[in-house]
Formats: structure tokens, sequence, C-alpha cells
């Protein structure tokens, strides 16, 4: 199909902040740069959050300067709030990814403040932004398929926050589905309408496996015309702040699906899985990615 599709690598940062495991910086670095190395080119790497609340993102700073820049990189910094912002500006992270809760009730759990909070804070770092410069800066809307506190999220309230995020100065916004409620359907419908009002901004999708969809969003978001999507090595992933939180869709399996098919990913399928076979060896866990445990096809000779 000659389709080029963005997989945006979010395991080091989302993949491990739930994990009873906690790896080091210098793990972290090499992590980081073996999924490099397996064709990787934007990577969710740091969170510039409180170590207090999420300690398997401590020493975000340390990540930072053992990876110099690379025009042909992008590595993302999860941020929060305008602290993050100025952490992200000192560490010179090349892309800042802030998070907005689609519901107040996970809002309050997550980062501590309703909706309208974080929106503000969003706009004030856009302004910072265009006044100050600084690094690429995209949205994520949490919970954009369902809260676990509020349940089904109306879409109207997603699509209007979308379309107060396109008259930021940013450069892409994202659909998580946090706790993997999404069923393709869902997403086909969010997707249009939220391209309806995002002002040519450009659209990128994170689904959860929790409840084996995964695949299946992914494909309706590419479907839809997405040409960017969040997965991580080996199905690593979920939210500390959400009850029963699982993996995203797993890096192999996504790129398997989509290379199967005739797109184009820049992934190198075997070297990903051997990424992942070595970081679920320091994990000590079993990944839960398809691919990496029933092996590649047509088997290689």
């Amino acid at each position: 199909m000659s389709r080029f599709i963005e997989i945006v690598e979010v395991g080091p940062r989302d993949g491990l902040q739930n994990e009873n495991v906690t790896l080091t910086p210098d793990q972290r670095v090499e992590f980081i740069r073996r999924l490099e190395a397996a064709g990787a080119r934007r990577i969710e790497t740091v969170s510039f959050v409180n170590p207090a609340r999420v300690p398997q993102m401590a020493g975000a700073e340390e990540v930072c300067a053992a990876l110099p820049a690379d025009p042909s990189r992008s590595r993302i910094g999860l941020v929060l709030n305008m602290r993050g912002w100025d952490r992200a500006i000192s560490t010179g992270c090349d892309e800042a990814n802030v998070v907005v809760c689609a519901s107040d009730a996970f809002g309050i759990r997550n980062q501590g403040a309703e909706t309208r909070a974080q929106m503000d804070t969003l706009a004030a770092i856009a302004g910072r932004r265009a006044a100050e410069g600084g690094p690429r800066l995209s949205v994520t809307f949490s919970v954009a398929f369902g809260c676990p506190f509020e349940g089904e999220v109306d879409p109207a309230r997603v699509t209007g926050l979308v379309h107060e995020a396109a008259q930021l100065p940013l450069d892409e916004i994202a659909l998580a589905d946090t706790i993997g409620v999404a069923d393709p359907w869902a997403v086909r419908r969010l997707v249009e309408a939220c391209r309806s009002v995002s002002a040519g901004k450009r659209l990128r999708l994170h689904f959860h496996d929790t409840r084996n969809t995964g695949l299946a969003n992914a494909f309706a978001g590419i479907e839809a015309g997405v040409d960017v999507l969040d997965a991580s090595c080996g199905g690593l992933g979920g939210c500390p702040f959400a009850p029963n939180a699982t993996g995203n869709i797993g890096a192999e399996d996504l790129v398997y699906m989509l290379e199967r098919a005739g797109f184009e990913t820049g992934y190198d399928l075997p070297a990903l899985i051997s990424t992942t076979e070595w970081v679920c060896g320091l994990l000590g866990k079993t990944p839960t990615a398809s691919v990496t445990r029933a092996g590649l096809f047509p088997i290689p000779a």
C-alpha cells in the first residue's frame, strides 16, 4: 500500500510507569537506545511528574542528559503542569506532550485538577511556547472513550475539547483509550467527529488492550485516516491511577499487522522482538504482545 504509519513508542514512559520493578535511569536509556536501533523515531522517553507519585519515572533529567540530540529522532516528555513544562525546556527534550483528562473525576485522581483547570494550563503552556519558544507541543486527551469513575464520556465533550485545543499553537492532538473500553465503531465515529473540528491539526491515537480490542481499534483508526498511533514494546503499560489498568497495544503486534498488509512502519521487527525479550527479562515478566510469544511469520529459514 506504501502508506506510512508512524508508530510512537511509549514503552519507556507509559510502559514502565505501572511496573512493580523500577528500572534505573541507565537501564531506561539502554531501553531507548535499543528501541531506536529497532527503528523507533518518536519515543516517549520520560515523564516530568513528581517522582513521589510515580517513582518509576524518577531521574527524567538523567535520562534526557544521556541521550544526545539527534535531528532524526524525537524524544517526548510527558507534561502535566507548568512545572513539568519548565523541566521539559531545561532538559532540551524534542517534544512535550501535555495530558488533559476528558473527565473531571479522572482528572482529580490523576492530576489533582478538573478538566477546565487542565485546559487552562494547556493554554498557558501553549502561550508561553509561542512567546518564548520551546519544544514541539502535543496534547493527549486521556479517558476519551470512557472513564473508570464516571463511566461513559460524552463524545460531544471530547470534540469540544479537541475544538478548543485546535485553536492553540500546538502540533498534534491525541485521543487516548486509557482504560481500554473503546470499540472500532466508536473509534471511527470519534475520529471523524474530531477531524471536523481539529482545524487541520494532526490526530494521533493511543489504545490500551484491556478488553482485547486494541488492534481492532487501531485498524479502525487507520481506516478513518489516522496515520499516527502509540504502541508499547511487549504490550507494556498501564496507568497507576486507573483501577485494573493493563498495557498498551504491543508495538510488535501493530508492526506485524501493518506490514503484513503492505503498510510501511520503518521498524525492524526481529530487533523489536529482541528488545521486548530484553526489557521483560529485566522486569521479570512475560510479554503480553502476541507476536513475541508466537514468533515471526513466515518462519525464518
